[in-house]
């Protein structure tokens, strides 16, 4: 039932100005101008209170509904918000836990804008609306600062993603509401104003980065003030490494395989394990990325986000450098601003602070303690290739899929295109690369084994997705080798283009129209089965092509190591097929509570081959970097229960040989060089300060798995 409360003086539907560059729209704790307050599902308590700090309230309760709504409106015509920049709304959550708001502005034509925002528990804060679609990739980074900050004594909510489009000649509505409540959540509710220009907006991210590279407006345990406080945290004593029971590489001497003198994968009483040279059980617990200049973040164009940057000469020159992260083939971070031009590196800045001149040697012995006391054996994937060499930790290698052959593209392109492996320029492209990576480690018994790509565009989003690749292949261009392969394909099954038209319900005068570059390739449906088994024969016969010309190499350059698969995501039966078939383990990138809820584990037990999880990983927002990961907890200490469960979980299940956590470092809160990631799912911090509880937690957990 909706409800609509007429507050009405004269009969206006004007904005009354309020000073201070702010025009009032409505007071929802009191009758306003010419505005009609209408509600849904929503009561509204029958009189104001007072908060803390003075300012009158009205408590309004959202009851359980999908939608339960509060929705302001002019009382004759539409605001005209043309000289306006923001939105601001008085707002406290009553409640003692966050809640959830979703933001409309209606206006003309049918345009609205729409935001989302976490309200958290406490004090009153300003709300803010841009009133103009934006985002964080806006301002260089892909997650902005969603938690409230102080703005001279005002506490700030921005809404930092808004989508759509606005007339604000004619804005009709402007619509709070909560999305399917499971019990009555009130907020209190004050004074709705409309501001110039995007004040707030603009100093959201202004002065949010200190000389240590930490965000400005948060507090946590392991933020620091000054050097000497650095060097204290950074080398904090460490407990013992847990090495009893325990073979040089890591393998458990309890365990007993066959001993080959290099990394293998054996099954034995019907679970699946890597074993190291020696012959022993091995579950690898690895950390990807163990670099020291991963951490670099644009700063041109940027220089009001960041305080007390050094000089970029004499000693602090050397963590200053250009780079260019455009391309226009990927899809991940694309849209953003600031990707390309002047970086600073925040992490090694730091490392140069606590070390001095040596501070690359320092660190790499330092982390290499650290995470054998942390209880990991494993340098995963991007890691510090002089890390490996040190011979204290089994490594992996990659294999960096670059050339000049075709590709194809699925529509989800996050990484870019798929590489084209019948094109013939892949194959001599995988050779060149398979011979870099195994330089100087193919005869090394420390080196775990090779990957070959990572979250490939196997598939793409949505209920077709599966079918996307045998699609992007068909829609390709005429010259595209994938293209005539499959053309060529559907000739010698069907003979005639009747016949295949027949079959997928379709006109097809030709087989030079089905070549022509844009073929509108057909969705599969159920009166056609055909569609779906031609394209599950294709997805297979490009999944061996690629996967066996990757397996060849690998084994040519380095017949002694493991291929440990392309770190799936985006995924389809037939290619996990074909992986099982030519790689020596299987890997998956799996962002979820559980590993077994990113694979299916019971078509993997039939194709018998080991799993290793390749990526996982669980953030927080409450550490400094703006994204809490593709996995949020609420919390750091959930972090580390969230990390238990999943580790414990991988490790009872007979077809897991290991997991890797990504990644070792914290990304810049205002985002990585790549794609202006900037989430905090990293074991240490840019200061290298370790984040205590959470590698306490790890500790712990790799303990109860290795022994």
């Amino acid at each position: 039932m909706k409800r609509w409360a007429w507050w009405l003086v004269a009969g206006l539907g004007l904005a009354v100005p309020m000073g201070a560059g702010a025009t009032q729209v409505a007071d929802l704790t009191a009758p306003a101008a010419g505005v009609r307050v209408g509600t849904q599902h929503v009561t509204a308590a029958p009189a104001a209170e007072t908060a803390a700090d003075g300012v009158a309230q009205r408590r309004y309760t959202f009851t359980p509904s999908p939608a339960p709504a509060l929705t302001l409106a002019p009382a004759h015509g539409a605001w005209d918000w043309r000289s306006q920049g923001e939105l601001h709304l008085r707002v406290q959550n009553a409640m003692p836990w966050a809640v959830t708001l979703d933001l409309v502005v209606d206006s003309g034509q049918g345009q609205h804008l729409q935001a989302t925002v976490g309200l958290p528990a406490g004090p009153a804060q300003t709300l803010v609306l841009p009133l103009a679609a934006t985002s964080p990739l806006a301002f260089g980074m892909q997650k902005g600062p969603a938690r409230p900050f102080d703005d001279d004594g005002q506490r700030i909510l921005l809404a930092t993603a808004v989508s759509g489009q606005l007339d604000p000649a004619a804005v009709h509505a402007v619509r709070v509401s909560m999305p399917a409540p499971q019990a009555p959540q009130s907020i209190l509710l004050g004074r709705l104003d409309v501001v110039r220009g995007t004040p707030l907006l603009q100093a959201a991210y202004t002065g949010i980065v200190d000389r240590y590279g930490q965000y400005t407006r948060g507090q946590w345990p392991e933020k620091i003030a000054d050097d000497a406080a650095l060097r204290a945290a950074v080398n904090q004593r460490l407990p013992a490494a847990a090495t009893a029971r325990m073979d040089r590489y890591g393998g458990r001497l309890d365990v007993q395989l066959n001993g080959t003198g290099w990394f293998h994968a054996q099954k034995a009483d019907g679970r699946w394990w890597l074993v190291t040279p020696d012959g022993h059980g091995f579950f690898s617990l690895g950390v990807d990325a163990t670099v020291a200049d991963g951490t670099r973040t644009y700063v041109e164009g940027r220089e009001a986000m960041f305080r007390d940057l050094p000089p970029d000469t004499g000693a602090w020159a050397a963590f200053w450098g250009t780079g260019d992260s455009r391309d226009p083939q990927r899809g991940a971070g694309a849209g953003r601003c600031c990707e390309h031009g002047r970086w600073f590196d925040f992490y090694a800045a730091n490392l140069y602070r606590v070390d001095g001149k040596n501070w690359l040697a320092a660190w790499r012995t330092r982390t290499l303690a650290r995470l054998k006391a942390w209880g990991f054996n494993t340098l995963g994937n991007w890691s510090d290739p002089a890390l490996g060499a040190m011979h204290q930790l089994p490594y992996t290698r990659e294999l960096e899929l670059r050339g000049d052959f075709g590709n194809v593209s699925t529509g989800h392109d996050l990484w870019g295109r798929m590489p084209d492996p019948f094109d013939p320029r892949f194959a001599p492209a995988v050779e060149a690369a398979a011979a870099k990576a195994a330089q100087g480690v193919r005869d090394d018994p420390w080196l775990l084994g090779y990957f070959a790509g990572n979250e490939l565009s196997w598939a793409a989003w949505g209920p077709g997705g599966r079918w996307a690749l045998a699609i992007g292949t068909l829609r390709g261009e005429a010259r595209s080798a994938a293209k005539q392969a499959f053309i060529a394909d559907l000739r010698a099954k069907y003979g005639t283009p009747d016949r295949l038209a027949a079959a997928w319900g379709i006109a097809l005068p030709t087989w030079q129209a089905l070549a022509a570059t844009n073929f509108p390739a057909p969705e599969p449906d159920a009166a056609h089965p055909a569609i779906a088994a031609d394209y599950s024969a294709w997805l297979s016969r490009y999944a061996g092509q690629f996967f066996r010309i990757v397996a060849a190499a690998i084994h040519r350059h380095d017949p002694h190591h493991l291929y440990l698969g392309s770190r799936f995501a985006m995924k389809t039966s037939e290619a996990i097929a074909m992986c099982a078939k030519y790689c020596d383990v299987v890997s998956f990138n799996v962002y979820a509570d559980l590993p077994q809820h990113g694979f299916d584990a019971a078509a993997m037990r039939q194709l018998d081959k080991p799993v290793l999880i390749s990526e996982f990983s669980f953030g927080s927002d409450d550490r400094g970097p703006f994204g809490n990961g593709v996995v949020s907890v609420e919390t750091e200490a959930q972090r580390g229960v969230a990390y238990a469960r999943y580790l414990q979980a991988a490790a009872s299940d007979p077809d897991i040989v290991g997991v890797h956590w990504f990644e070792y470092v914290d990304e810049p809160v205002t985002g990585r060089l790549l794609d202006g990631e900037n989430s905090h799912f990293g074991l240490v911090g840019i200061t290298d300060i370790p984040f205590r509880g959470f590698v306490e937690a790890v500790r712990k957990a790799n303990a109860a798995v290795r022994h």
